[in-house]
């Protein structure tokens, strides 16, 4: 057992041979004292040598103390200065008008470049590609309507995963999946090295952002649309012929459902979708205290509505749900931290948190969510956000086995008071 005693012991008799030799074992008048000064002061030097280049630089610039308060107020505003040019390029800002609903430094979302699908595609959907990636909520919001519709063999898919840079990379080699689970891998349609690539094959060209997720005519090199909400309309609507999985073919968009599910996304895109971006791309405190109460009032008016209700439309799965659970699988898994929405954890609404687990636990829908790839796609990338590059652990109310656990919720249902298990048409 180590004491207080055996520990002094020990110093005051090292065995290292690195800090033995010299006067350390020559008699010293029976002062062990001056043997343990002698010790320390033997080790600092050792600690010295092996010192690292920063701290050995930052011992030349300012000594041995900390630094001085003009190098902290420089380096602050050196700091602060290039923060705000890298969220600029990153989250583009309200940086002139103002008002009460969007202030000044107010994250503005830009407008898809391609944001509608011509009308041919949706009589002739042809050769079709999709890009997409795991970390983004919008693409993975295409993802999961392309598993519940079983259009995997119809759609074939290139999974992108973010770069040092920023940009959308694909992999030499697909990584592999026991289970199954979407992982990132080479580019299928054009095997190209990153999207940008991608984008620029069209026959105009394009110099704008590349991003996912996309849909792309393999036949003739062109970007069909990179909007996705355009893109599960169209998914949802569009008759693929032959290219079924035979998986399941749900309706996400009922003619009887449709204006309802429209009124849900006037409220959830900019509130819940956005809104966590615009707490954590906000340039100002009064951009942020905006975005944050706007996002936990309308989280409390969803948790009081889900208390009676099974989905937001009812007893039947929609559009307004795919697109909810999208950012609530990544609430308390990446916006709660990285996006400072630290009011209330969604595992602390047991209405929303069970309405997630509900959602997640349809089997088409679990294997679109990797979650190792989500944490790196935040965490690892947004630089301006997180510049030291750490991922925090998981918190164990996102893992698998704590998702997978019984809800409950279907004795909310009028229809069958049975969990959801989509069945193949």
């Amino acid at each position: 057992m180590w004491t207080a005693a055996s520990l002094l012991s020990g110093i005051t008799s090292p065995p290292n041979p690195r800090c033995t030799g010299g006067s350390l074992h020559r008699p010293t008048n029976g002062r062990p004292g001056r043997r343990l000064s002698m010790f320390i002061v033997r080790c600092s030097s050792d600690r010295e040598v092996a010192e690292d280049p920063l701290t050995a630089a930052g011992r030349l610039l300012w000594g041995r103390g900390l630094p001085p308060q003009t190098l902290v107020s420089a380096v602050r505003f050196g700091w602060s200065t290039a923060w705000h040019l890298m969220m600029r390029q990153l989250a583009p800002s309200s940086s002139s008008s103002s008002s009460a609903a969007s202030p000044t430094g107010s994250y503005s979302r830009p407008v898809s470049a391609f944001p509608s699908i011509p009308d041919s595609y949706c009589r002739n959907p042809g050769n079709l590609h999709l890009y997409a990636a795991l970390p983004c909520p919008w693409a993975h919001r295409v993802l999961i309507v392309r598993a519940l519709k079983g259009l995997q063999s119809a759609l074939p898919v290139s999974l992108a995963a973010p770069g040092l840079d920023g940009s959308w990379q694909f992999q030499p080699r697909e990584a592999s999946s026991s289970s199954g689970d979407l992982v990132p891998g080479p580019d299928r349609a054009n095997g190209k090295r990153t999207l940008r690539e991608v984008y620029r094959l069209r026959r105009d060209g394009y110099d704008g952002r590349s991003t996912v997720p996309m849909l792309w005519d393999a036949d003739r090199k062109e970007v069909v649309c990179n909007e996705s909400y355009a893109i599960i309309e169209f998914l949802n609507s569009t008759d693929f012929g032959d290219g079924f999985d035979g998986g399941p073919r749900m309706d996400l968009c009922p003619p009887a459902f449709k204006k309802e599910i429209d009124d849900w996304n006037r409220v959830i895109y900019p509130y819940i979708n956005n809104g966590v971006y615009r707490c954590g791309f906000a340039q100002s405190q009064e951009a942020y205290d905006t975005a944050v109460n706007g996002l936990f009032s309308t989280l409390d008016m969803l948790e009081a509505h889900l208390s009676t209700s099974r989905y937001l439309c009812g007893d039947i799965l929609t559009f307004a749900d795919v697109c909810l659970f999208t950012t609530l699988i990544r609430f308390d898994l990446v916006y709660n931290v990285l996006f400072k929405c630290t009011r209330k954890k969604l595992a602390e609404y047991p209405n929303l948190y069970g309405y997630t687990c509900d959602i997640y636990q349809i089997p088409e829908v679990a294997k679109t969510c990797n979650f190792e790839a989500i944490m790196d796609g935040y965490f690892c990338t947004l630089f301006p956000l997180n510049p030291g590059g750490i991922r925090p652990v998981m918190p164990s109310s996102c893992n698998h086995d704590f998702l997978s656990k019984p809800h409950n919720r279907q004795v909310l249902s009028s229809i069958d008071k049975q969990p959801v298990h989509v069945s193949e048409s």
